[in-house]
Order: C-alpha cells, then sequence, then structure tokens
C-alpha cells in the first residue's frame, strides 16, 4: 500500500533545509518570505525527482540573474552573464543538495534522480500524474526564489 502523507508536514523540514545549504554552500542568508507569491515568468527551474516509497520531486526556481550570482559562489568563479552549461551544472547541483538534505526526512527506500535543469521565456514543468505541491518562498539579498515540494499521489489499489 503507498504512503500517503500531507505534503505540508514537509514545510519546516524545507524552510530548514533550504536555509542551511544556502548559508552552507552559497555563504547566503536566506529567510522564509510567505508574502512573496507564486514563481515569476523568466525564472529559471532545477529539479530531482524521488522515486521509492516516497514519489515526488523538488523544484528550485531562480531568476536568471539569481542563477549567475548562486553559480559564482558555488564555483568560486566570475560571474556568468547569460544561462550555459556552468549556470545549469550549478543549479542542478543546489537541487540536488535540497533533495539530498530532503531525503532524510522521507520514508526509508527513496531515491534521487539526476537532476534537471529548464530555462527559457515560455516553459511550463508538470510532474505527471495527479499530485500535491507546496511552495515556500524565500528572500534574500538577491531577491525572492522559490522551492516547491511535489508528491506525486497513487490510488490505492483494490
Amino acid at each position: 500500500m503507498p504512503i500517503a502523507l500531507q505534503i505540508d508536514s514537509y514545510q519546516a523540514d524545507v524552510r530548514r533545509i533550504v536555509e542551511d545549504v544556502f548559508r552552507s554552500m552559497l555563504d547566503t542568508q536566506v529567510k522564509h518570505c510567505p508574502e512573496a507569491g507564486s514563481p515569476a515568468s523568466g525564472t529559471v527551474t532545477a529539479s530531482v525527482h524521488f522515486a521509492g516509497e516516497w514519489k515526488g520531486a523538488v523544484l528550485l526556481q531562480c531568476k536568471p540573474a539569481q542563477a549567475f550570482v548562486f553559480t559564482s559562489r558555488l564555483m568560486a568563479g566570475v560571474k556568468p552573464l547569460r544561462i550555459d552549461a556552468d549556470v545549469r551544472d550549478a543549479l542542478g547541483e543546489l537541487a540536488n543538495m535540497l533533495g539530498g538534505n530532503l531525503k532524510s526526512v522521507l520514508p526509508t527506500g527513496v531515491v534521487l534522480s539526476m537532476p534537471s535543469v529548464v530555462d527559457g521565456s515560455d516553459y511550463a514543468v508538470h510532474i505527471c500524474g495527479g499530485n500535491a505541491s507546496d511552495t515556500v518562498s524565500f528572500a534574500s539579498d538577491l531577491g525572492v526564489f522559490w522551492v516547491t515540494l511535489v508528491q506525486v499521489l497513487e490510488k490505492e489499489r483494490a
């Protein structure tokens, strides 16, 4: 029988993990910012997917300018001026770190996919199947970004 959990029960874990990852990996202080609303158009989205006893994904969405700074802080190099392989690698690595840390609070037996990154001015990310999601917005000196936890809900088998 599939494990059915309330997606919002993980919000405190998401907030703690995002704050810890950004502080330790990017030397960036972030705070939960509930008044920030939903992700804006023109964002870059990095994700990793969970499979096993708990199925879903975690998505990191930010503006390209933030992605450039995140990349320069993570890779200790020159700040990129466009979305390139380094930016995609850095955002994928951030999504992977968030997913890896979230994996520790999810049911045992959960595995992670390789990260994927989507950018452009007109795209949509759709996790197939019925799902529940919870988007948490964060603010830093670089602006607002969003982390969404998605749980794929499986129908119980008769």
